[in-house]
Order: structure tokens, then sequence, then C-alpha cells
């Protein structure tokens, strides 16, 4: 009987260790500068062809102009500069990732989730009424905070979060993602903003509403903050 338990705990314990390094491996290489061309590349590694490291330059891993305000004049009153493999080469197989969040007064970076990555802000200017729901299986829970300059806040992989500007003076925040491409799935641009559109008759019955209230929902301009 205790070879039996042994063995079952040896099984739960492999299953534990390959479910916890499937979803991010580590590179097993220095780097993997991403590029477009597929004639130069050595390899494909995480959706991207890969310079030789040969070739390789310091421009791969460079980018300027993050000090740079954006624009937030838009509906949301906000501006996403992302800083992921798309911008930086260098990134592609190192799992991380930057932003930088610029708030018009009452401005806010609507509800949207990182399918693929979490993320830690920090408040570098200003002052963000920020926070995230937990999955139906906590109980979808609410928790925010209040953040000042210097102050930083964790968003976890995949939970639905938010940021908002509840102030008259604008306010900037940077945030590190756990992914070369966390990718971003804003709530009302995906649900009432799809191509094609999904059914009224659906979004209706989901959020128990009048089907015309879905159909002036779906004929709006849904905005997206980023860059």
């Amino acid at each position: 009987m205790k070879g039996i338990h042994f063995l079952l705990s040896l099984t739960v314990l492999a299953l534990a260790a390959f479910i916890a390094s499937a979803s991010d491996p580590s590179p097993l290489q220095d780097f993997c500068v991403a590029v477009d061309e597929p004639h130069k590349a050595l390899v494909f590694v995480n959706g991207k062809f890969c310079k030789d490291p040969k070739l390789a330059k310091a421009e791969d891993f460079f980018f300027s102009g993050l000090n740079v305000p954006r624009d937030t004049h838009n509906p949301v009153g906000s501006n996403v500069t992302q800083l992921n493999v798309d911008k930086i080469p260098g990134l592609n197989t190192l799992g991380i990732s930057l932003a930088r969040i610029d708030y018009a007064p009452y401005g806010q970076n609507p509800p949207h989730t990182h399918p693929r990555g979490s993320e830690i802000l920090v408040v570098a200017k200003g002052t963000l009424y920020v926070g995230f729901v937990s999955s139906n299986q906590d109980g979808n829970r609410l928790f925010t905070k209040v953040l000042k300059e210097g102050d930083v806040f964790v968003f976890p992989i995949g939970l639905i979060h938010f940021q908002f500007n509840p102030t008259h003076a604008p306010a900037v925040a940077f945030a590190g993602l756990s992914s070369q491409n966390a990718g971003t799935i804003t709530i009302a641009n995906s649900v009432f903003g799809s191509n094609p559109a999904i059914n009224p008759h659906v979004l209706a019955k989901a959020f128990q509403v009048d089907k015309n209230v879905i159909d002036q929902l779906q004929k709006q301009f849904w905005y997206g903050n980023d860059n």
C-alpha cells in the first residue's frame, strides 16, 4: 500500500511540474532576436523567427522615447504605449515587456485582461484608482486601491482589471508584464465591437437587458487605446 501511495505522489508531482513548466518555459539560449524575413532566420521560437545571433546588434534591444507624454485626447482618456517584442525584437523568448500609460484628467484604462501575462504597475505621476476582479470560482471579488506616486500594484494573469484617474490632473504609470507579448482584451470592445458582431440575442440574455440596449451598444465605435 505504501508503494502505491508513493507512486501516486510521484505521479502528482510529475503532473504538477509539467503544468508549471508548460505555461512559460525558460529560453535555452542567451537571446532570440525576432526577424520578419524568414530567409534571415535561424530558428522559429515563440511565434517569431530568430535572427542569427552573430547578426544581432545593440539596436535589437533598444527603444528611445518612453519619456515623451502621449496624446490622451480620445474617448477613454488614456494612451498605452506597449514595448513588446513587436517594438523591441530582442525581447523574443525573454518573457518580459513594458508599457507606459498616460491618463487624462478623469481618464481611464478600461476593464481589460492580458491572457498571457501578469502585470506590475507603478505610478510615476498623479493618482490612480485601480483594481481587478477575481474569477467566478473565487466569487468575482473586487480588489481595489488608490495609488499615489511611487505606489505599486499587481494584476494577476488573465483577470479583468482597470485603472482610473480620479483627479483633474494628468497621471502617468509604467507597467511590467510577464510576457514578451501579453496580449490585451478590452472587455467592452470585444463584447460589443467584435467583427462580426455577436448575435444580440446572446448578449441580451447574458446581460439580462432588452435587445434594443445591445443594438445601441453594438452601433457605437469602441476605441482602442493600445499603441
